[in-house]
């Protein structure tokens, strides 16, 4: 059954549609808005009918006409002139510096007093168009006249292609990667807008990530004695499993504390559901 709220948000009446939708600007924990979240392309796909672009590594941040918000619904503390350039229309994208700039983009988003040099480098690299009426494609029309018109060098469209098989999709892929890319994104080109996770938006990356909770801290041996050697921890879906590479050193002297959430990065799963070639890729940033 779809839910009234869903019924509005595809019939894309903007105003009271994505307003209500959208969190709370007030209070101290704001509800983090409904957005379209991917999966990851497995089977038989046919990926001629959908569009492709690259996988960003950066922060994701809705704009509603008025304010820019993170995935989470707290506001982005962006200089006056950045927010002053963006268009009245609502926007989805991502916060973006460059390929292998992640550290760099999330000091910078991330501090309350913002800093106008560092957020020179900052693109919002937007793909869709809350609550718009039209398939993707349509949408992709328009949110390229919008980008346009509002000209300035911080809002760009995420560039979108086609392919025409899975071979096609393999080169661009092993082409993104090689170039410091982390994969690639999928979108369907007949669909309307949509929201929750769904496989209109599917994601392809040699490697898969996920999150963890660090249960405890495993003593190293030899050249890693008095350090980490490994973290415990335990997935969403209450797999428990040891974690030991992708450490430095300094990361092993001061590991992520028990309890905190941690992002690793795996090729696939085991029959029980245990990531394979797993490896810590960061502390959880949380926007």
């Amino acid at each position: 059954m779809v839910s009234n709220e869903r019924r509005a948000w595809l019939r894309g009446g903007l105003s009271a549609c994505v307003l209500a939708a959208l969190p709370a600007f007030a209070g101290s924990a704001p509800d983090a808005p409904p957005l379209l979240l991917a999966e990851v392309l497995r089977g038989d796909v046919d990926v001629s009918r959908y569009w492709v672009s690259e996988k960003l590594d950066g922060a994701r941040a809705l704009w509603d006409g008025h304010s820019l918000r993170f995935r989470s619904g707290h506001p982005v503390p962006a200089p006056a002139w950045f927010v002053a350039g963006l268009p009245p229309e609502p926007l989805d994208g991502e916060l973006w510096i460059g390929r292998g700039a992640f550290a760099l983009l999330s000091g910078t988003v991330r501090r309350h007093q913002p800093d106008d040099a560092a957020w020179r480098r900052v693109r919002f690299m937007v793909f869709e168009l809350p609550g718009a009426e039209g398939d993707f494609s349509e949408r992709l029309d328009r949110l390229q006249a919008i980008v346009a018109r509002a000209d300035v060098p911080w809002l760009q469209c995420v560039e979108q292609f086609r392919v025409a098989d899975r071979a096609a999709l393999q080169a661009r892929l092993d082409a993104v990667v090689a170039a410091g890319g982390e994969g690639l994104m999928l979108h369907r080109a007949d669909a309307p807008y949509l929201t929750g996770r769904s496989d209109v938006l599917l994601k392809l990356k040699p490697l898969l990530d996920a999150e963890a909770t660090v249960l405890a801290h495993l003593p190293g041996r030899g050249r890693l004695a008095g350090m980490m050697g490994a973290l415990q921890v335990e997935t969403d879906q209450g797999v428990r499993f040891q974690l030991g590479t992708g450490f430095s050193d300094a990361e092993r002297r001061a590991p992520p504390p028990v309890g905190s959430r941690i992002t690793f990065v795996y090729r696939d799963l085991t029959r029980d559901g245990v990531p394979r070639f797993a490896s810590f890729l960061r502390p959880r940033v949380t926007f």
